[in-house]
């Protein structure tokens, strides 16, 4: 039976936005018959910093392991006590010297320590049951070096799973960093040698081919996708004269700028339609990391705005999700960066048939994803609170135009887009070309599996 190690800092149940791809990887891998063995940090290190989901293991294949690092960042510690005398004393510049030393061992900060503890686990797996193949998810990009020493040290071929990428700077569009510098040594040699090289987007799938000419048959384009929600239940139309509801459900990688002159524009709307005078406007999901988390200037902003009937109302397990989606009326899709993000939230967004509001620049990746969908509001020319406010009163109407014949239609636009349909090539691909594919009509769906995962 062949081997998979699946390098998955985020792996559940961490409440992060990756968590989604990593599970749907090594699930796809456990149902083709490998063994899997997934490489992730302890619990301890995500209740530190972004939260922890538990019902995310709900659907990981049970015969997946999991070893979990007892690592995580240290300048998240919460407990004073475990602080050095220098630390306690002067804590910017024990930050800047942590900064130093993590650049020292593996050219990226926050994760460059983490590199001997991965490499470690690595050799430890492959020695105690020989790997046919490693998948290394970035971020966090150290995860890359244990994937080379073990193809230096054995020769065991790697995946690279950039995801939205390391030279490219998704959100500003630019070069990251020239492949002269240390980082652009390391993805050199890394996408020179990869068995196969994966990105979230054709978007970002073009800048790495035009960066690596000589490589550009190895990249491919693997999007997120959504994940089933089977029991997601019909629309049930609510009376205009209660008022709507509109949602956003995602983590906070927007900026306070944009948020304000989202509220300003709800505000301003509510003066105008007399339905959304009535409405309420939910924000919802992970915001903020550590100590930040609850304390974000974005949820001030929301706090300040009640008035409006606008609230934050804190993170959703994902068992829950296709129920929060159902109590709403309509989306708010609110994204930063431009031409190569797209976001796994859009597709998401899109299976539930609501009409989607765009919160983002013109000329976004996502535009891409949504042109086809019939209940989207596309974002204007440029964001403003006043071009906010025709925004929010467009959705308005077509929640109480749209019939249910146009969300069965909406959603019909996000079948091509399951997380299943877009991945599972990719995977079968790698599977084949290390020798482990098996009889492809015994393979089952991910969302069949209810079991979870042993760790």
């Amino acid at each position: 039976m062949p081997h998979l190690i699946h390098l998955a800092i985020g792996f559940p149940p961490a409440a992060k936005s990756s968590t989604y791809r990593l599970r749907a990887t090594a699930n796809m891998f456990a149902e083709l018959g490998w063994d899997v063995t997934v490489v992730n940090l302890h619990e301890e290190a995500w209740l530190r910093e972004s939260g922890i989901d538990r019902s995310l293991l709900d659907e990981v294949h049970p015969k997946i392991e999991i070893v979990e690092l007892p690592h995580g960042r240290s300048d998240l510690e919460p407990n004073i006590r475990k602080y050095s005398r220098f630390r306690a004393r002067h804590p910017n510049e024990w930050l800047k010297q942590e900064r130093q030393r993590e650049l020292k061992i593996f050219p990226e900060p926050v994760f460059g320590t983490l590199r001997p503890a991965l490499e470690k686990a690595v050799a430890e797996i492959h020695a105690r049951k020989p790997a046919d193949l490693v998948i290394a998810s970035s971020t966090p990009h150290t995860v890359l070096a244990a994937a080379w020493k073990l193809w230096q040290d054995s020769k065991v071929p790697y995946v690279v799973d950039f995801r939205d990428g390391w030279s490219l700077s998704t959100f500003k569009g630019i070069e990251a960093f020239p492949m002269e510098s240390e980082e652009g040594k390391w993805e050199k040699q890394l996408v020179e040698n990869a068995l196969q090289v994966w990105t979230v987007n054709p978007q970002i799938q073009e800048w790495y081919q035009e960066r690596y000419p000589d490589h550009a048959e190895r990249v491919k384009s693997v999007r997120n996708g959504f994940d089933a929600m089977p029991d997601f239940p019909p629309y049930v139309a609510r009376d205009p004269e209660e008022g709507l509801t509109i949602g956003y459900l995602g983590t906070s990688s927007f900026t306070a700028g944009m948020v304000k002159s989202l509220l300003q524009g709800w505000h301003a709307a509510r003066m105008i339609d007399p339905v959304l005078a009535k409405s309420k406007l939910v924000f919802r999901g992970h915001f903020g990391i550590s100590a930040a988390r609850g304390a974000q200037p974005i949820l001030r902003l929301i706090l300040d705005h009640e008035e409006d009937q606008a609230s934050y109302d804190g993170p959703v397990p994902k068992a829950q999700v296709g129920e929060v989606y159902a109590s709403w009326d309509a989306l708010m899709l609110i994204l930063p960066g431009g031409k190569y993000v797209t976001s796994g939230k859009v597709y998401e967004y899109m299976a539930t048939g609501l009409p989607i509001m765009s919160v983002h620049s013109p000329y976004h990746a996502a535009d891409e994803v949504l042109a086809d969908y019939p209940l989207w509001v596309p974002p204007p020319e440029r964001w403003a609170p006043e071009l906010a406010t025709v925004s929010f009163i467009k959705t308005a109407r077509m929640v109480q135009a749209a019939t249910n014949e146009d969300r069965e239609r909406a959603r019909k636009t996000a079948d091509k887009f399951s997380r299943r349909d877009v991945m599972i090539d990719a995977v079968r691909e790698v599977a084949a070309a290390t020798g482990g594919l098996p009889d492809l009509g015994s393979v089952e769906s991910p969302g069949a599996v209810v079991s979870g995962g042993q760790r």
